[in-house]
């Protein structure tokens, strides 16, 4: 299952680029596109440090959930949960900071092209504040030996929601919507695994 999840991850960031191209050349044009290629760049670097901490952790908690260490496997979901929803806020707050520099170190040749990377970078990185929770909660449930729960939680988030918020968003509030669509897709995805988190707490006993 595991295996199946990280295919399914793959196949639909594939998907979703191909969208997302597909709705800024309709909005934006070639400049849309290229300001989304350069925040995916950097998104890539941010979102690396979520990433690391999920997988690093994960052995740790699925040796004390297969050890029945009940007390730990809480300190460690406790821990993480703190961790990532502080990171999460300080790496928006850093993306706000940063879009200025990185903007004109990616795209600086070009006046028009620099002001839309900055503004869409600074809408983009409100997503990061949810984004530490949405990442986990697979990864997590993956070492609880929950394939299906992770399987779901990754789909929901690389595929269903984005997909969604992709097209449903611009509709709404117009070109801008596009930009915002990563955002309400890692809120939903972290909405969800909490949901997730509360309903099988006492099957695994880690809060």
């Amino acid at each position: 299952m595991r295996q199946r999840s990280e295919l399914l991850t793959n196949i639909a960031s594939s998907v979703v680029g191909m969208l997302y191209n597909f709705q800024l050349m309709k909005f934006y044009g070639e400049n849309g596109v290229s300001a989304y290629g350069v925040i995916m760049y950097v998104q890539l670097i941010f979102l690396a440090l979520m990433i690391g901490y999920t997988i690093g952790s994960a052995p740790i908690v699925g040796y004390n959930y297969g050890a029945k260490n009940s007390d730990e496997l809480k300190n460690i979901f406790k821990k993480s949960m703190i961790i990532l929803s502080v990171g999460g806020v300080i790496m928006s707050g850093a993306s706000q900071a940063l879009a200025v520099p990185l903007a004109k170190l990616f795209v600086g040749y070009d006046t028009e092209l620099y002001d839309l990377t900055v503004h869409a970078f600074r809408l983009f990185s409100f997503s990061f504040v949810f984004s530490g929770i949405a990442i986990y909660s697979s990864g997590f449930f993956t070492a609880l030996n929950n394939g299906l729960i992770s399987a779901i939680l990754s789909v929901m988030r690389s595929l269903a929601f984005q997909v969604t918020f992709v097209f449903l968003l611009p509709q709404i509030f117009g070109v801008e919507g596009i930009w915002w669509a990563m955002f309400a897709t890692e809120a939903c995805a972290s909405v969800a695994a909490i949901a997730f988190f509360i309903a099988k707490r006492k099957k695994y006993n880690y809060a």
